[in-house]
C-alpha cells in the first residue's frame, strides 16, 4: 500500500431517497493538494463533513495517515487522534468575535492540550504568516474579510497539522486578498502540508491544486492532473465570438461553413463557444465579420467544468 494522508475507499451518502454521495474513492499523497471541484449539489461538502467525522457515511471507509505499513487510522473510530493531526478552514466564519486575534490563536491552542507557554510561542509566527502581525489586538469585527480568512488559515495551522481540509477558503474575497490567500496556501504545500480543497473557483484549483477530483450528483466523473484532464477532454484551442449578432451566426454557423471548422460549437447567454484544433482557419473566417468581437485563447479548467457538469445552472442543494 502506497504512502497516502487520505484513504477514501467506496464513501456513500444518502438523505432518503437521495443518494448525496456515491460510492466515491479517492487518496491523498504526503505535500499533494487535491481539489474538489463540481456544481452546487455535487456532494463536495457532504464528502468533506464524513471525512471530518461531522456527517456519518452509510457506507465505505476513511483512514488516515497510512504509511505502508501502518493500519492508520479510522474515521469515525479514532475521531480525537485524527482531528488532533489535521487543520480546518469552513466556509463560515467561526472566529470568537469576543477575542482578539492572539486570543483567537491561543484559546484555539489549548483545545489541542498545549499549554499557555507552548501556544504563545507560536502565536508570532502564526500572526506573521497570515501577515497580520500588525494586528495582533484587534477582534475580528474589525478586520477585512480577507484578514479574517488569513487568520481562520493560521489557527488551522496552530497544531502544526499534516493535512489541511480546506472548504471554499476564497469564497467573497475580492482578487487581491485571493492572491494573498494562494500565496499562502503555496507556501504550506512548499513546506510538505497536504490539502484537500473544494472550490468554485477554477483558477483558484488550476493554480494550487496538482490534482483535481470533478464530482457531480455525488459520483466522480473524472480524476486526475489539471493539464491532463484538458487535454484529454478538450479541444486545444477555444474562439469566443460575442456582441451584436453572435446569435444569428451561431444559428448560421452551418450554412457559413464556420461550424465545419470547429469540433463543438456552444452558446451560453450573448457568447458563443467555438471549440476547436486549429483557430486560425476560423478566426479567418471571421474577420469577414468585423462588427462581432473575438477572443482566442487556450481551453481551461472553466471549459473543462462546463463540458463535464454543463451549462445550466443549479441552485444550492
Amino acid at each position: 500500500m502506497r504512502t497516502s494522508i487520505l484513504s477514501v475507499q467506496d464513501l456513500s451518502k444518502h438523505y432518503g431517497s437521495t443518494t448525496v454521495v456515491d460510492a466515491l474513492s479517492f487518496q491523498i499523497a504526503p505535500g499533494e493538494c487535491l481539489g474538489v471541484i463540481g456544481p452546487n449539489g455535487a456532494g463536495k461538502t457532504t464528502t468533506l463533513r464524513m471525512c471530518l467525522g461531522l456527517t456519518a457515511p452509510d457506507a465505505g471507509s476513511i483512514t488516515y495517515f497510512l504509511n505502508g505499513q501502518d493500519a492508520g487510522l479510522r474515521m469515525p473510530g479514532d475521531a480525537l487522534a485524527i482531528k488532533a493531526r489535521l487543520g480546518v478552514v469552513s466556509q463560515s466564519d467561526t472566529l470568537d468575535p469576543d477575542f482578539n486575534c492572539a486570543e483567537n490563536l491561543q484559546v484555539y491552542g489549548r483545545y489541542f492540550g498545549m499549554s499557555a507557554a507552548q501556544v504563545r510561542v507560536r502565536v508570532p509566527a502564526l500572526l506573521a504568516f497570515a501577515s497580520l502581525s500588525h494586528k495582533a489586538g484587534s477582534k475580528p469585527g474589525e478586520l477585512s474579510g480577507g484578514m479574517k480568512r488569513r487568520l481562520s488559515l493560521a489557527r488551522a495551522l496552530v497544531n502544526d497539522p499534516r493535512l489541511l481540509l480546506l472548504d471554499e477558503p476564497t469564497t467573497g474575497l475580492d482578487p487581491q486578498a485571493r492572491h494573498l490567500m494562494w500565496e499562502r496556501l503555496q507556501l504550506l504545500l512548499q513546506q510538505g502540508k497536504s490539502i484537500l480543497l473544494t472550490t468554485h473557483f477554477m483558477d483558484e484549483a488550476e493554480r494550487l491544486c496538482s490534482r483535481l477530483l470533478v464530482l457531480d450528483h455525488g459520483k466522480k466523473i473524472a480524476e486526475g492532473q489539471p493539464k491532463e484532464l484538458i487535454a484529454q477532454h478538450l479541444e486545444p484551442d477555444v474562439v469566443e465570438v460575442y456582441g451584436v449578432g453572435a446569435l444569428a451566426l451561431a444559428e448560421s454557423a452551418e450554412h457559413t461553413g464556420l461550424r465545419a471548422l470547429a469540433a463543438r460549437v456552444e452558446v451560453s447567454g450573448e457568447t458563443v463557444f467555438f471549440y476547436t484544433q486549429d483557430a486560425r482557419p476560423l478566426l479567418d473566417r471571421l474577420a469577414a465579420h468585423g462588427h462581432l468581437r473575438t477572443l482566442h485563447r487556450p481551453a481551461n479548467l472553466e471549459d473543462l467544468f462546463l463540458k463535464l457538469t454543463g451549462r445550466q445552472i443549479r441552485e444550492d442543494a
